[in-house]
């Protein structure tokens, strides 16, 4: 079970894994006939040899080399991070912005595979499936009563595009069984995965990650809220770990005029290569606040360090997270690879927004955010530390900073608990998204939700029921969930409700109801 105490930790390991800024890959690799000779490499060589033809004891010598290397990269500076070929495909994936398979989330439920959400533009959506479906069968081969694994059932599941998957399904809802013939292909992870107007003037656009596909998303999207309209717009990348470097000068370049300077990238040999915007931005002119916080990293802070630098917009939030340093993926052999760091980048006025991790170990470097927290950074923007040697001044004359970040022009303030951050936590969770699952799938005639306005402009439905069960849910799982906000219990509840039964737009548009980050953009646009 998730606790407080291990809440925090999972945070700094998960943004430890998360938190990358790919500038390139190479695919194939050849040794120089220099490197060849190189005495380290010789020594590595020869140590290898030794103990495979003369070690006492047979030993798993692949293993030794894992350690090796693993050893030799946490000497390295915090980003730069092994990885194995068994963990390659996930990422390439999330990176890549799609995967191949059916297109569903799902629980194992008694033994059988409950659909919890079918994936947006994969097959199991264009076939039919819905959200609450048990999947019984595949091609002939029984799923149910197997106390088949996860990872046993996603491979039954996933496949290359244009396989055949015959799948037998229930339908719990209308007590039916189903035939779905289907063929694997590309299920879309959109990087860009909420786009709407707020209002009649203001859009919004969410961007999670910078992965291939984040600038041809990010482009419809804004396209989309232009063709409305729009004056305002509220970009959203809080929380975005990074990822590539072209989609994030792409998009920057859309909302600067042309010869505006975007990024500076310093190679290992000093070589500075400085990118300028273009003359064919879709939003130069409308008023643009971009949202950031203590996990917004890597590429979401190239943009915010452009918008901000070049008086484009006003940033809004809290200091992010303070990365400036770019990785290249590189081939190691047999599938393993390494994310290098290979180069320096800095914002437009010349500033470098990496905190200091010479002197730290990278578990102390990644709870850095936690340090802010107990230094009462996040409630207080006067205790933002400030290093006067590394300011800097935009076109306009305004002061910005370098060395650990971006810090806000408008500043919004984190007055929560570490109790009322483990609440919070919860209530977007996968503890609350089960929750909801377990309580549309027992009460399947009672919950009728297929009107996507109304779960977006009413109250919801049957509130005291749900606050009710999910009280009994939260004691029978032994989740320790104070609920003195039934509002905001009830605003999560029906948020993934929406997730569920319609789409992730519908999600964020329901929880951003709620957002104070979302309403001070919106009150200095009423204030311009």
């Amino acid at each position: 079970m998730i606790t407080k105490n291990n809440f925090f930790l999972s945070l700094i390991v998960g943004l430890s894994i998360a938190i990358g800024y790919l500038f390139g890959k190479k695919d194939s690799y050849t040794p120089s006939a220099s490197e060849i000779a190189h005495p380290s490499i010789q020594k590595l060589n020869r140590l290898m040899t030794y103990l495979t033809e003369d070690y006492v004891d047979a030993i798993n010598t692949d293993s030794l080399v894992r350690v090796v290397i693993e050893d030799v990269v946490s000497a390295l500076d915090p980003h730069s991070v092994y990885i194995p070929a068994v963990e390659r495909q996930a990422l390439s994936e999330s990176m890549q912005g799609n995967f191949e398979g059916i297109g569903v989330q799902f629980y194992m439920v008694e033994d059988s595979i409950a659909v919890v959400r079918v994936l947006e533009g994969g097959p199991s959506e264009k076939a039919g499936l819905q959200y609450g479906d048990r999947i019984l069968m595949a091609n002939n081969d029984s799923l149910y009563s197997k106390q088949l694994s996860t990872d046993e059932i996603i491979n039954k599941l996933k496949g290359p595009s244009g396989t055949p998957v015959e799948l037998k399904v229930y339908r719990k809802r209308t007590d039916s069984l189903f035939t779905f013939k289907l063929k694997r292909g590309a299920v879309p992870l959109p990087s860009v995965p909420s786009v709407y107007m707020i209002n009649e003037k203001t859009g919004y656009i969410q961007i999670n990650r910078f992965s291939q596909t984040t600038y041809e998303e990010f482009q419809s999207a804004l396209t989309r809220l232009v063709d409305q309209q729009m004056q305002h717009l509220i970009l959203d990348l809080r929380g975005n770990p990074g990822g590539y470097l072209l989609p994030a000068k792409q998009i920057a370049d859309d909302f600067l005029s042309a010869g505006k300077p975007i990024v500076i990238v310093e190679a290992n040999n000093g070589v500075r290569e400085r990118t300028v915007a273009s003359s064919d931005g879709l939003f130069e002119q409308g008023s643009l606040y971009v949202l950031v916080d203590e996990n917004s990293a890597s590429a979401s802070e190239v943009i915010a360090g452009a918008i901000q630098d070049n008086d484009r917009g006003w940033i809004v939030g809290r200091r992010t997270f303070g990365k400036g340093l770019v990785q290249q993926q590189l081939p190691l052999g047999e599938g393993d690879q390494i994310r290098l760091t290979t180069s320096r980048y800095y914002t437009p006025t010349g500033r470098s927004i990496q905190r200091p991790y010479d002197t730290t170990t990278r578990k102390d470097y990644y709870a850095e955010v936690q340090k802010r927290y107990n230094e009462g950074e996040m409630e207080d923007e006067e205790k933002v530390p400030v290093n006067d040697s590394l300011s800097y001044k935009t076109p306009s004359g305004r002061v910005v900073y370098g060395g650990g970040g971006i810090r806000p022009d408008l500043y919004l303030a984190n007055t929560k608990s570490p109790e009322e951050a483990w609440y919070a936590y919860l209530l977007r969770s996968n503890w609350m998204n089960q929750f909801v699952f377990f309580e549309l799938d027992n009460h399947f005639k009672k919950y009728k939700f297929d009107n996507a306005a109304m779960l977006l402009n009413e109250p919801l439905p049957y509130a005291e029921e749900f606050l009710s069960s999910f009280k009994d849910y939260c004691k029978a799982n032994n989740i320790p969930m104070d609920i003195d906000n039934e509002e905001v219990v009830l605003n999560s509840i029906k948020a993934f409700i929406a997730l569920q039964v319609f789409d992730e737009n519908l999600y964020t548009r329901i929880i951003n109801q709620k957002d104070s980050f979302i309403q001070r953009a919106l009150d200095a646009i009423a204030a311009e």
